[in-house]
């Protein structure tokens, strides 16, 4: 894999030509339709090149060409984009069979859904994901299961065959907040457990789940010793029918951090509770918050840094961001809302705006600046090809599980072609 970092006068023919790769190739695999002949400066492009390729003659399926070359039709579909994980072809396409690089890793990936999801993009991103959790159900303080209409998810899912499913469980309420005072209800209420539990396998097992994933967010701190028991509960029952559970981490940086969000958490021994643990080590950059990027690599690793002193690194998941954010300057605290967006979008916001792209080394992240139609000056932060690849490498650098990324309903074809180009999956 080659990551390109365009110049001024630049074009994605020249780029192409450079490295002897289609403009075509390179349009898909970064997301550049409609933007081709102004893609901003600074701009990362992954380039992969082709090692093997095979033209469509008639008659020819998807499967059949797989066969074929000994490879497997979700290897197909991650080697070619432009497929979006289906099987219409036709006399005269060129296919990507095999790249040169060979894959540098192999952990395990994974990623949230939304079940609002577009079919399209859950197509193409599937026979990436190793694991999958839609997002989410909810419960009630009587251990009852507020149902998730996962039907689309699930069935795509089981048609790839990639990756397993994940029960997601949260206490997020219909207002889009995580409720403490439903955590705290179950929690001191061990005789719900069972229900709650039982509640759960039934599910699970009518819709063929392999694990389960909790997520309760802002904990209360008198609930930080009883958490962990709850937890250890969970996973002893869905053991018993041969799954495995994920329990979701604040990105905590030491024992005793303060806040609301750390309190209740407890870091050793919920790493003791679970099966695995996911440390969410995204939003320094959010909505209400300074610019900044989402994830910045040195917050990252003071996350990890403490997280395996206290959690088994082969237990840990990261976690990684697939979105970014605008702000309008000056940031005023308790008054500047940012704009989440897409990666794709904030390219082609870069590219309507004539923006130069920058990328900070420090935080390993890309940023712009622009003035909008009234005058207000902007700061966008998002991920690129080499900000994902830097998260990526931590994985391995850690020696962790794997990672998950929250979430996938934006399209981010970018990341895809670098999962392609390093990940061993097959």
């Amino acid at each position: 894999m080659i990551i390109h970092t365009v110049k001024s006068s630049e074009t994605v023919y020249s780029i192409s030509s450079l490295y002897g790769v289609s403009s075509e190739l390179t349009v898909i695999n970064n997301g550049l339709s409609g933007i081709e002949n102004r893609i901003p400066e600074g701009l990362s492009l992954v380039i992969l090149e082709p090692d093997i390729t095979y033209t469509v003659k008639e008659n020819d399926t998807t499967r059949g060409i797989a066969n074929s070359y000994g490879i497997s039709l979700n290897t197909l579909y991650r080697n070619n984009l432009i497929l979006n994980g289906e099987d219409l072809i036709f006399p005269g396409q060129t296919l990507v069979i095999k790249y040169k690089d060979e894959p540098l890793y192999d952990y395990s990936i994974g990623g949230y859904a939304y079940t609002s999801i577009n079919e399209e993009l859950l197509n193409e991103t599937l026979p990436f994901m190793k694991l999958f959790m839609p997002f989410t159900y909810g419960f009630n303080a009587q251990g009852e299961i507020v149902e998730l209409d996962d039907e689309i998810i699930l069935s795509r899912l089981f048609h790839y065959g990639a990756g397993e499913g994940y029960f997601h469980l949260s206490t997020l309420t219909e207002k889009g907040n995580f409720s403490n005072t439903l955590s705290s209800q179950i929690l001191a209420e061990r005789n719900l457990w069972s229900t709650l539990a039982d509640n759960i396998i039934e599910i699970m097992n009518e819709k063929n789940y392999s694990g389960l994933d909790i997520d309760f967010e802002f904990l209360n701190s008198s609930d930080r010793y009883i958490y962990p028991e709850f937890i250890a509960y969970m996973r002893a029952r869905v053991n018993e029918i041969g799954k495995k559970l994920i329990v979701a981490v604040p990105p905590k940086t030491s024992a005793d951090q303060p806040g609301q969000l750390y309190e209740g958490v407890d870091y050793r021994l919920l790493g003791e509770a679970a099966d695995y643990v996911l440390c969410m080590t995204y939003e320094w950059g959010y909505t209400y918050g300074p610019p900044l990027p989402v994830s910045p690599i040195p917050s990252i690793r003071r996350v990890l840094d403490y997280a395996i002193t206290e959690i088994s690194p082969e237990k840990i998941y990261m976690g990684i961001s697939n979105y970014g954010y605008d702000w309008r300057l000056p940031y005023i605290q308790g008054e500047t809302r940012a704009r989440s967006l897409s990666n794709i979008e904030a390219v082609r916001l870069a590219s309507d705006t004539g923006s130069r792209i920058l990328y900070s080394g420090e935080y390993e992240a890309p940023y712009f600046n622009y003035i909008d139609s009234d005058g207000f000056a902007h700061e966008v932060w998002f991920e690129d090809a080499r900000s994902i690849f830097a998260k990526l490498r931590l994985i391995e650098e850690y020696s962790l599980y794997g990672g998950l990324y929250w979430n996938i309903n934006r399209e981010n074809p970018q990341n895809l072609a670098v999962l392609s180009s390093i990940m061993k999956y097959d």
